[in-house]
């Protein structure tokens, strides 16, 4: 009992070292704007990693002032919308697209501080639960319809142009576009089905026909990463798979378990350009980052009311590019890199925006010198619990 206690704390300080990156010295952690408390994981006094921007949970929080009452003067149903059950999340060009899973897909127009829904998503463009959303170079988005039986993809104006699969032979539940190819995950036929973009048709299927300890499990997500490889998280094999585009298991991400660096539900999963993999896990209620070869970095969320926190979080999306819209709500002393993206499910912070970054004038080892040293830290303790 006592080594497992005694493991239990070292995979904590494990991560602390990797994720924290304390320095010696004294160091003092950023100060928050406009004397409100700013949200930072890790905690202090550890080097912060990621602040908790803000959120959207309806759409007053993109039009202030705006409620259920001035809807019904105006006239305007999306006035005083409140998200029901948000999963996927995506933004381009200063709007952010939300799977509002029980409703349609919505649109925060930041740019022109607007709210509506997406335009393409009726007529023959109608979502009836749309779940996941993805988008490819050319800004076409990718929707993922379970009930509907398939995925429904809209250019770059947000208009329908045509549907993948055939309804009631599969359960389409992501989707990731990658040179001109569109990788859908089946949950049914627990495989990744290929498309022709340009076509519609499908071209091929991955993830059934490999070493049975390498075959898909119940994939739930998908991305893929700027080298085209594939990464899908696994709810039956309690892991994130990572495939090539001819579907050979290049890695696997995590194990079953309750400790740091496993996984009881993985649900979205997104890359960086620095090749970090983050990982949602809905039954930790937190998102994990590693490194690409397996090593867990840090992780940030975590159960509870607060800002920053998560209840049932579903999906996680990276932006490098509308940074603009939310410097407002970065501390002075952080530095963004970029913008993580965390849904939940339920509670009062729906669609959750952190930025990652750095503290300002403040040195960081880099990811290898914490793995040697958290290395060198497990060498100890394997030694001294002999």
């Amino acid at each position: 009992m006592n080594n497992v206690k005694n493991f239990f704390r070292y995979t904590l300080l494990l991560t602390f070292l990797l994720g924290a990156a304390v320095l010696s010295g004294c160091v003092t952690t950023p100060k928050p704007a406009d004397n409100e408390e700013a949200v930072f994981f890790p905690d202090p006094p550890a080097a912060p990693r990621l602040q908790f921007l803000r959120s959207f949970t309806t759409s007053d929080d993109l039009e202030p002032g705006a409620d259920a009452f001035d809807s019904f003067l105006t006239g305007d149903a999306n006035k005083g919308y409140h998200l029901v059950k948000p999963y996927g999340v995506a933004i381009k060009d200063g709007k952010l697209y939300v799977c509002d899973s029980q409703a349609t897909v919505v649109v925060f127009d930041l740019k022109n501080k607007k709210f509506h829904t997406m335009e393409g998503a009726k007529g023959l463009g109608k979502v009836v639960q749309p779940l996941n959303i993805s988008l490819d170079d050319q800004a076409n988005k990718f929707v993922a319809d379970p009930v509907r039986g398939q995925v429904l993809m809209y250019d770059n104006k947000d208009f329908y142009v045509k549907s993948f699969g055939v309804p009631g032979q599969w359960k389409p539940v992501d989707a990731a576009a990658y040179d001109g190819l569109l990788y859908v995950v089946d949950a049914k036929e627990r495989e990744i089905k290929v498309f022709d973009i340009a076509s519609g048709e499908k071209i091929r299927s991955l993830g059934r026909d490999n070493k049975p300890e390498e075959n898909l499990g119940l994939p739930t997500g998908i991305t893929i990463d700027a080298d085209g490889l594939l990464y899908i998280s696994d709810s039956g094999r309690f892991q994130v798979v990572v495939y090539d585009r001819d579907g050979h298991q290049r890695n696997a991400i995590g194990r079953p378990g309750a400790n740091l660096g496993h996984f009881a539900r993985p649900r979205g999963v997104a890359t960086d350009r620095d090749g970090r993999v983050f990982a949602v896990d809905a039954a930790f209620e937190n998102v994990q980052i590693f490194r690409n070869d397996g090593q867990l970095l840090l992780f940030f969320g975590g159960s509870g009311t607060g800002p920053g926190k998560l209840f049932l979080p579903a999906d996680v999306f990276i932006d490098y590019d509308n940074m603009e819209y939310f410097r407002q709500d970065a501390d002075p002393n952080f530095d963004i890199e970029y913008l993580v993206f965390v849904t939940s499910q339920f509670g009062q912070r729906l669609v959750n925006v952190y930025g990652f970054g750095k503290e300002k004038g403040r040195t960081y080892p880099s990811e290898e010198e914490l793995v040697e040293k958290a290395e060198q830290k497990l060498k100890q303790w394997q030694k001294e619990s002999k």
